[in-house]
């Protein structure tokens, strides 16, 4: 296999039902990659441009589902199935897709409310 372009890392961490952090997995992020490797399978994209992986915690959990976008060092946050075509349709311009990438200054996840700390 040649060495892809861009590698798309989806965080597809679960935690138990109702964790506080909640997690990628049970907010759709298998979905999320199932759809990309499709679609950039259906684009030809897969073999040599661009490839679909899982992977662990990004420790971004209160913005996911997450994609890691490497070497581009940039992630996309609270994805869905639904902007799929439109993160390919980016890749294969080599352009990213602005609503979707997380700013640097949302990383850190909010401080829980006096009322939800408990």
């Amino acid at each position: 296999m040649p060495r892809r372009q861009r590698y798309l890392f989806v965080c597809t961490n679960r935690r138990p039902e109702g964790h506080p952090k909640g997690s990628c997995a049970t907010s759709g992020s298998e979905q999320v990659h199932a759809a990309l490797k499709e679609q950039l399978a259906d684009r030809g994209m897969a073999r040599t441009a661009v490839r679909a992986c899982t992977s662990s915690c990004l420790d971004v959990c209160h913005l996911g589902p997450v994609v890691a976008v490497e070497p581009d060092g940039y992630f996309y946050g609270r994805v869905r199935v639904e902007d799929v075509p439109e993160i390919v349709d980016a890749l294969e311009r080599g352009e990213r897709v602005g609503r979707l990438v997380i700013p640097d200054d949302q990383y850190d996840e909010p401080p829980k409310k006096r009322d939800d700390a408990r």
